[in-house]
């Protein structure tokens, strides 16, 4: 497995020079101070992590972390993400990203990423709304919300992220909030240390275009998983999804699941390959043209 722990390192070795650039009282702040503790908690190596984004304000946070770090284009940080795991399955991998981001344009790559169980860790930041460009609708943002481009208030329904989760195959679903670091970070660990597609729906409130109220009223609507809840259950993990509502917001891990990850499969296929032992071009044409007298004519 790729998380490979160095010895006493602290918070103060994963921040980098950059310092943020969110807007005062920012859910983010929470987020990358939370990312800070667990990567200090878990004594990654620096040189040997690797935090991937798209564009919006969640999105910067890679510039934050002192890692490597690729901030890509807009919805594409998972497929950049997957491609730097696959060429190196000993990297610990991490993607940053929000609701706009993971969940419009990004949805079909987040489906893929999930169903492929690639081993990496997304952290995507839920503000509902579209902070970077000034206060759109976001696929996460409430029915009614009015902005700037619902004036008369959102006619759209929002999306759900955990259920999305759950239904594509993400095999680590946790949801945690921005306002509450100690038990984010102990969520981030987790994610991170597991093996496998690891999402965590963080609740992180945009005080600029969501209004400064927003942290109490996530406060006032959290609550705590189920007594009895079993994350290795995925009927205990449906309950849990379809009675969160607007109004209800479960924090806690809430799935998790153990299954072949895309770096497995390609493991397996590597080693087939090669006790089959030499590959020739006739092999090959054979392949697509089951023919040999096709061959031997070199059609």
């Amino acid at each position: 497995m790729a998380h490979q722990a160095v010895a006493k390192l602290s918070v103060k070795d994963f921040k980098a020079d950059l310092k943020p650039v969110w807007c005062p009282g920012c859910g983010d702040f929470g987020v990358v101070a939370s990312v800070y503790q667990a990567l200090a908690k878990l004594g990654l190596d620096p040189d040997r992590t690797v935090l991937v984004s798209g564009i919006g304000c969640s999105s910067r946070l890679p510039g934050y972390v002192n890692t490597y770090a690729f901030n890509t284009i807009h919805g594409r940080a998972l497929p950049v993400a997957t491609g730097v795991k696959l060429a190196n399955p000993e990297l610990t991998v991490i993607v940053a990203g929000g609701d706009g981001d993971g969940f419009a344009i990004g949805t079909g790559h987040f489906v893929h990423t999930a169903r492929r169980n690639v081993d990496l860790t997304y952290v995507m930041m839920d503000n509902g709304i579209y902070g970077l460009t000034k206060g759109q609708v976001s696929p996460t943002s409430p029915h009614d919300l009015v902005t700037k481009t619902s004036s008369y208030g959102n006619v759209e329904a929002p999306m759900n992220p955990v259920l999305m989760a759950l239904s594509c195959g993400a095999t680590f679903i946790a949801r945690a909030f921005s306002g509450d670091p100690k038990s984010s970070q102990e969520i981030l660990a987790a994610a991170i240390q597991h093996k496998g597609f690891s999402f965590v729906h963080m609740v992180s409130p945009c005080v600029t275009y969501r209004g400064r109220e927003q942290f109490e009223i996530v406060r006032e609507r959290i609550r705590p998983l189920p007594e009895g809840h079993d994350p290795r259950n995925r009927d205990d993990a449906r309950r849990v999804v379809f009675e969160d509502t607007d109004q209800v917001i479960t924090l806690g891990t809430i799935y998790v699941a153990e299954r072949p990850t895309l770096e497995d499969g390609h493991d397996r296929a590597r080693r087939k390959a090669l006790a089959r032992g030499p590959f020739s071009y006739e092999d090959l044409l054979r392949t697509f043209i089951p023919d040999d007298e096709a061959v031997a004519a070199g059609r």
